[in-house]
């Protein structure tokens, strides 16, 4: 059963006006209004999977002097992954607990195991095949997720990650933040958004998973850049997003950049709507792995929030629903064309 078929403004040209149809609503689009991570994952496997997050000893190209010092100016891997702190424990190891917790905290049956810490792509051949495969040794991992800079997959590294698609579910996390070339300059990214395009084209070729990693509310974008790297990102047919608010961590240049009142962050009500902006410009299709950030320990500065990520998640839900709107919402189907979507502006 179909909607009645509705005319829009086309984007191709003035005058041109398209017929789009609605297919079948989704139930994700009539309860928690996006696709997440969580449905996605019930949807494929008759069993309960995780995330193991892993930290493997890597670095990064603009921490290590190859491309630049420093970091991204607003990281601080310990803030968001606890595998970060302290003494790194052996890829075995943060396995074995990282099940152990998660069976028995959320009841889970099998895992993803996720290579999160800095750029799991940046090494040789050999060690990232080496350090993949301790990960890959447990009989209960069913997943491999590997979260890394577009800068950081040569065509060797993707031939490997490739060779375990057959056998694993697959990811590849990329950290994109921003479309904007400027602004990947201002947070010391070091790579540049056709880097980003180029990345996923290769590897969308090859027919793994893509996430893409963003961060709202950076340093000098306003709210058409903001929503210029989701119809980008909609227009690459990227399979996952991740979204993260600004948030300031300590031991950052940016917690710097903060104290002198020159960045600032949002408050959740602002990030509740520009979050349903985004979301309502990405494609139906498209997997929400994550929809708010997240800090571990004292690392945070700001914003400091009084409200749980539940309490996010059910507001940006509550947002589209008082619009109703969902997930994509933006985008039809061109009846000319079952291949293509075109994005209503009006």
């Amino acid at each position: 059963m179909r909607y009645k078929p509705i005319a829009y403004q086309s984007a191709l040209g003035e005058d041109e006006r398209l017929q789009m149809d609605y297919p079948k609503p989704r139930p994700w689009q009539e309860e928690e209004r996006y696709y997440s991570f969580s449905r996605y994952l019930k949807e494929r496997f008759p069993f309960k999977v995780h995330k193991i997050a892993l930290h493997a000893g890597f670095t990064c190209p603009n921490r290590d002097g190859y491309k630049g010092t420093g970091g991204c100016t607003y990281c601080a891997n310990e803030s968001f992954s606890p595998n970060a702190r302290g003494e790194v424990q052996s890829i075995r190891e943060q396995v074995k607990r990282g099940k152990e917790y998660l069976k028995r905290r959320y009841g889970a049956e099998k895992f993803i195991v996720y290579f999160q810490a800095f750029s799991n792509t940046y090494a040789d051949i050999k060690t990232l095949s080496t350090r993949y495969n301790e990960a890959l040794e447990d009989e209960d991992v069913i997943g491999l997720s590997i979260g890394t800079r577009p800068d950081c997959v040569p065509d060797e590294v993707l031939e490997l990650l490739n060779s375990y698609k057959n056998n694993y579910h697959l990811w590849i996390e990329y950290g994109l933040q921003s479309i904007h070339d400027r602004t990947l300059r201002r947070i010391n990214r070091c790579h540049t958004y056709k880097d980003f395009e180029e990345a996923v084209q290769r590897t969308k070729a090859l027919g793994i998973n893509v996430c893409a990693h963003v961060i709202l509310g950076l340093p000098e974008e306003d709210w058409a850049d903001t929503m210029a790297t989701a119809e980008a990102l909609a227009k690459l047919g990227i399979d996952g997003v991740k979204l993260h608010h600004l948030y300031i961590a300590r031991s950052t240049p940016m917690a710097e950049e903060y104290s002198k009142g020159l960045v600032k962050t949002m408050e959740a009500e602002e990030y509740v709507t520009l979050a349903a902006d985004f979301l309502e410009r990405i494609l139906p299709e498209t997997t929400i792995q994550r929809l708010v950030g997240d800090t571990h320990g004292d690392a945070l500065i700001s914003p400091i929030w009084p409200f749980t990520k539940a309490q996010i998640f059910q507001s940006i839900t509550g947002e589209l629903c008082r619009r109703n709107s969902y997930q994509g919402k933006k985008w039809r189907q061109d009846r000319k064309n079952p291949n293509a979507k075109i994005l209503i502006t009006n």
